[in-house]
């Protein structure tokens, strides 16, 4: 191609890019316009929101600024956890028959087995990778996978499990410098106090819920004795096991279980406190059995006022003594039915939960001490705790 061939081609080049900016001109600029003028519109908008200035809205702009720092901080040391184990399937009656079995070249020793995947939450409190979570979370896991946030997948192992807490302590194989969470105190909380739940509910990681604490001494029963904290913060399967924090972003409860009639958060969910678990974890980690305390006391949990009356406890808060087992620990420690215990290790007895997490805490050995009312007078008392005999577990 010539000089003049390269030039007139560069020229008729030129001319379209001049035709076409031209076109583009007269066609787009309306549309350019009117973005310009959208644009202006919403800064001017925004510039006129009387919001801006309102110290409410200031200050619940802080609040949403201290929950960005809170979830920035914290979620890095919450993890999700994969677990799969193998069950053995129920069969049909005949493929539990051995000659069925022979007929067909079945081994006799195997039953049908399926692979079952497990998912739930937790949280790193050390760097060297211990981590606490559920107990029926890992319970019965051939494998267990702990994911962190920014992706990276290890192998992890039981170290020691409480069914009765459903406290599990488990450890990351080769994990080091890990981002840990920050202990609060759970008998700091109040009711009304802001509590956050993060999580990976049905699988969904890293959810970040909020609500307040509803209750902080929630009796529902659990084999512990322990009351739980309740909270309107979002908690669905797959949460178990994950942190329940305060505003100052530090764990105040592990959650652990919901009331739903649908499997779906309805805003009751349960969380163990932080301060027994803590008292859990440390004789998990030191390998310590966690033995059932007892003492063989009974309470009546729902006394009328004319039953104290009757006995000239009207007014006083306490629990009443319903039976005493003979021989038991309480037994040889001068405690009778229809005695009145107001303090159980210096706290107001004011519900069941306080005396057996006296009994929970101080295990198997430990001493406890407490105050009643026996037949009009005042007096103290000191049980030595034992494991619970078998016929009462």
């Amino acid at each position: 191609m010539s000089f003049k061939q390269k030039f007139k081609i560069t020229k008729l080049g030129f001319l379209n890019i001049v035709i076409f900016t031209f076109l583009a001109g007269t066609f787009f600029s309306p549309f350019i316009s009117r973005c310009k003028e959208r644009t202006e519109t919403f800064a001017n908008a925004n510039e006129k929101n009387p919001l801006l200035n309102s110290e409410s809205v200031k200050g619940a702009l802080v609040l949403q600024d201290a929950l960005r720092e809170i979830h920035k901080e914290v979620n890095p040391a919450v993890v999700r956890i994969e677990t799969e184990q193998t069950v053995d399937l129920p069969q049909h009656p005949f493929f539990s028959d051995p000659m069925f079995r022979r007929f067909f070249g079945m081994p006799n020793d195997e039953s049908p087995k399926q692979k079952r995947q497990g998912l739930g939450s937790g949280f790193v409190i050390s760097e060297d990778g211990y981590v606490v979570t559920n107990d029926h979370v890992v319970k019965n896991a051939d494998k267990i996978i702990v994911k962190m946030i920014s992706g990276k997948s290890f192998d992890a192992k039981v170290i020691g499990a409480d069914s009765t807490s459903d406290i599990a302590l488990i450890k990351i194989n080769d994990a080091k410098n890990l981002k840990t969470v920050h202990i609060g105190d759970s008998d700091q909380i109040e009711v009304g106090d802001f509590a956050i739940a993060i999580g990976n509910p049905f699988g969904l990681s890293s959810t970040f819920t909020i609500g307040v604490i509803s209750s902080k001494g929630q009796d529902i029963n659990t084999p512990d004795g322990i009351a739980r904290i309740q909270t309107d913060a979002a908690i669905n399967p797959g949460n178990s096991g994950g942190p329940l924090l305060n505003l100052k972003g530090e764990v105040v409860g592990i959650n652990q279980m919901i009331y739903s009639q649908s499997g779906g958060s309805v805003g009751i969910g349960f969380a163990i406190p932080i301060n027994y678990a803590v008292e859990v974890l440390e004789r998990l980690k030191t390998g310590k059995e966690i033995k059932p305390g007892y003492i063989g006391v009974s309470v009546n949990p729902d006394v009328t006022e004319e039953q104290l009356k009757e006995l000239n406890l009207l007014g006083k808060t306490g629990l009443l003594v319903a039976q005493v087992v003979i021989g038991s620990p309480a037994w040889k420690a001068g405690i009778r039915p229809y005695d009145f215990i107001t303090h159980v290790e210096n706290k107001e007895a004011i519900k069941f939960s306080i005396l057996k997490s006296a009994v929970i805490k101080k295990g198997v050995g430990g001493i406890i001490e407490m105050q009643l009312i026996s037949e009009g007078k005042t007096k103290n008392a000191k049980i030595k705790i034992v494991e619970m005999p078998t016929g009462y577990r």
